[in-house]
């Protein structure tokens, strides 16, 4: 890759961890208890990545009121269970470690609710390498471009920065997000998490397969 970056943003889910056993048995709690039919397996996986709202409302048939219950629902064992229902990704946080070590900037920028990044990035290690942690407000959503617009902001990146940063993630959500942001993005591609193709349709620069291919679409040769 021609570029040189030096601050990079972190989508969570698909990219620093494999959080498919959580998010999938919380979105078959939220439906059980709601008496709503549950999806097959690889619709329940297509929840990974998106808002939860704009999911149930998709993949469920839900309006906006009965989507925003499901996410509340969701939430109830998520908050204590699910978000544990995880595991790093292979690589993933040596990884992290060793940008940080070269001098490059790290953050995440995820869409979940900050308070619940805060321990996911703390138990399966990335918070040392982490400059800033940034999710969704409490009470609120945020999409992507809102998620990576905050991350920027606390780290203090202005126009002339955009084309030393790039986003990393696993969904189209993130490709399109960083490009509204004027950012490139690399498409992680560890889980499958996403449909064949999407990465590379949303105009993702390089896909990443696996820790190792992702160290050296960043880093130079003389460093991996």
């Amino acid at each position: 890759m021609d570029k040189k970056y030096k601050y990079i943003l972190f989508d969570l889910d698909g990219t620093l961890t494999d959080s498919s056993e959580g998010i999938v048995n919380c979105v078959r709690y939220a439906l059980e208890k709601m008496r709503e039919p549950i999806p097959d397996e690889n619709i329940l996986r297509d929840f990974i990545g998106g808002l939860l709202t704009d999911s149930f409302m998709k993949y469920c048939g839900f309006d906006e009121i009965q989507a925003r219950r499901a996410v509340t629902i969701f939430r109830e064992r998520y908050e204590p269970i699910g978000k544990f229902e995880n595991a790093a990704a292979p690589g993933m946080p040596e990884l992290c470690a060793k940008l940080n070590q070269n001098g490059y900037i790290l953050a995440l920028a995820s869409s979940k609710p900050e308070h619940m990044c805060r321990p996911i990035c703390e138990k399966f290690g990335f918070t040392p390498s982490l400059r800033e942690i940034t999710g969704s407000p409490p009470d609120q959503d945020w999409n992507k471009i809102q998620v990576i617009q905050e991350a920027m902001r606390r780290l203090g990146l202005n126009r002339q920065d955009k084309n030393r940063t790039i986003m990393i993630g696993d969904r189209k959500y993130d490709v399109e997000g960083a490009r509204e942001c004027g950012l490139d993005c690399i498409g992680t591609d560890f889980f499958h998490y996403g449909p064949p193709g999407e990465l590379e349709q949303a105009g993702a620069v390089a896909i990443a397969h696996d820790a190792k291919e992702l160290e050296k679409i960043l880093l130079p040769p003389d460093l991996y």
